[in-house]
C-alpha cells in the first residue's frame, strides 16, 4: 500500500464504523490474525488493497519451520497443508568442485515443509472469509492510519466498489501490511527507529518449468557467484543467480541463466540441471531492516511491516506467523484482562526476529564469500564449510538454526 497524506476528517467524513481490530494487509500474517481473533470472538475488519486473485496468485516464500506448521495445525489452519506440502530431510553444498550433504533430520529429527506462500495465502483467506465468515475488504485504496496514541484508532480508506472514503474505529490496528504499507510509516512517525541493513549484492530470482534436478535445497558457493535451487513443487523450481545490485532482469536472457546455473551449481558426480521455460525473473536486492519497538500504542506491526529478512535464510513467512500467533494470542489475553503478552510483544517478537537477522548475516558469509575477489574472505568461507561437515557442534548449531529449533529466543 502506497504512503499518503493523512487527510483531516471533516464534520462532512463519514461516520466512524467501530470493530475492536483492524487489520491492514492480508498476507500471512494478517490472515493468521485475522482467523485467530475471530475463532475468538474478537470482531475485527481486514483491509487488503490488492483484489483477492491476486494475493492468492503472488509468488513468494515457500519454506516453513517445523514449529511454524504445528502452530498453524492447533488453530485448524494446517490441513492442506499437511496433505500437500514436501518435508525436506536435507539440504547440501556445492563446492570447491564437490557436493556436501547435511542431513538434519539425521541429526535434529526435525524437518522442513515446502509449501509455496500463495497456496498457505489460499488456504488462509478460505479459512478466514468463507468457512469462518470473517469480515475482509479487497481492492481499498489511500489508507491511512491516525491517532494511534488513543485509545480509539482510526484507520480511512477509499471503498473499491463505491469510491467513497470509510472510517474505521477500533481498539487495536495491526500493521500487517507488508514492507511498502502505510502502519510503518506511522509507527516510524510516532518514534519508532529502523535499523537497516545492505548486503551490497542483488539476486536474479527465477521460477522455472522444470521438475527439481536434486531432491533438496542446493546452495552452490562459486566464484562467479551464489546460486541455489529450491524446490517448490514437483513441476516448479525456483532458482537464485548472485547478480550486481540494481542490475536488469533484460541482461538475463535464458541461455546465459541456464549457463550460470550449471556452471555454479555443478558438482562432481551430479548430473546436469533439468532446465525448463523460465517463467519469472526480477532482481532482488539484498536488504534486511527491523523497526524497534514493534508498536507503538495502539499500532501493533507484524510481519514486513516490522521487518525484512532477505531470502538468503528463507525465513520470512516463519517471522510473519510468529508474530501474528503472538499478537493474536495477546489480543485475546487483554480482552480477558491481562495485559502482560501485550506489553511485552514487541520484545518477545524481536529476540526471534535479531537471531534469525544475525544468522541470515553468517549464511551470506557463507554464500558469498567465495565470490567477492579476496582470497582471505575465500579461504575463511570455506573453512566455515569444512567445519560444518567436520565438527559435530557446528553442525548441531547450523541445524537449530536453519531449523529455527532453539528453546528459547
Amino acid at each position: 500500500m502506497t504512503v499518503t497524506p493523512t487527510p483531516t476528517l471533516t464534520p462532512n467524513s463519514p461516520s466512524p464504523e467501530r470493530t475492536s481490530v483492524v487489520v491492514v494487509g492480508a498476507g500471512p500474517a494478517g490472515l493468521a490474525l485475522g482467523t485467530v481473533l475471530r475463532d475468538a470472538g474478537i470482531d475485527c475488519v481486514v483491509l487488503e488493497c490488492e483484489t483477492r486473485a491476486f494475493i492468492e496468485r503472488r509468488p513468494r516464500a515457500g519454506v516453513i519451520e517445523e514449529w511454524a506448521v504445528d502452530a498453524l495445525d492447533r488453530r485448524g489452519l494446517a490441513g492442506n497443508l499437511l496433505k500437500r506440502a514436501e518435508r525436506h530431510t536435507a539440504c547440501a553444498f556445492r563446492f570447491d568442485g564437490g557436493q556436501h550433504r547435511f542431513s538434519y533430520t539425521e541429526l535434529t529429527g526435525r524437518h522442513h515443509f515446502v509449501y509455496p506462500q500463495p497456496l498457505l495465502v489460499t488456504d488462509l483467506v478460505r479459512e478466514y472469509a468463507d468457512v469462518r465468515g470473517g469480515d475482509i475488504r479487497f481492492g481499498v485504496r489511500d489508507v491511512t492510519v491516525r491517532d494511534v496514541g488513543t485509545d480509539r484508532p482510526t484507520v480511512t480508506y477509499t471503498c473499491a466498489e463505491t469510491g467513497e472514503q470509510r472510517v474505521l474505529q477500533g481498539e487495536f490496528v495491526a500493521g500487517c501490511d507488508g514492507a511498502r504499507g502505510v502502519t510503518r510509516r506511522a509507527l516510524t512517525d510516532a518514534g519508532a527507529r529502523v535499523a537497516r541493513h545492505d548486503y551490497g549484492i542483488g539476486w536474479l530470482a527465477l521460477l522455472a518449468e522444470a521438475p527439481p534436478s536434486a531432491d533438496c535445497v542446493l546452495f552452490g558457493m562459486h566464484p562467479d557467484g551464489f546460486a541455489g535451487q529450491m524446490p517448490r513443487s514437483p513441476e516448479v523450481t525456483r532458482y537464485y543467480l548472485q547478480c550486481p545490485p540494481g542490475d536488469d532482469p533484460a541482461n538475463w536472457p535464458d541461455d546465459r541463466v541456464w549457463t550460470q546455473l550449471q556452471r555454479r551449481l555443478a558438482a562432481d558426480g551430479a548430473a546436469p540441471l533439468t532446465e525448463g521455460r523460465l517463467i519469472e525473473k526480477r532482481v532482488l536486492d539484498m536488504h534486511d531492516y527491523v523497526v524497534e519497538p514493534m508498536s507503538v500504542g495502539r499500532l501493533f506491526l507484524a510481519g514486513d511491516a516490522a521487518h525484512l529478512v532477505a531470502p538468503i535464510a528463507a525465513k520470512g513467512m516463519n517471522l510473519a506467523l510468529h508474530d501474528a500467533f503472538l499478537l493474536g494470542d495477546a489480543l485475546v489475553a487483554h480482552r480477558a484482562g491481562d495485559d502482560g503478552a501485550l506489553s511485552a510483544y514487541s520484545r518477545d517478537c524481536l529476540r526471534r526476529v535479531w537471531d534469525y537477522q544475525e544468522f541470515s548475516q553468517w549464511l551470506s558469509e557463507v554464500y558469498h564469500g567465495i565470490s567477492h575477489g579476496d582470497p582471505f574472505r575465500a579461504g575463511t568461507t570455506l573453512a566455515r564449510l569444512r567445519r560444518l561437515f567436520t565438527s559435530p557442534a557446528a553442525a548441531a548449531a547450523f541445524a537449530e538454526q536453519y531449523l529455527g529449533t532453539a528453546d528459547r529466543y
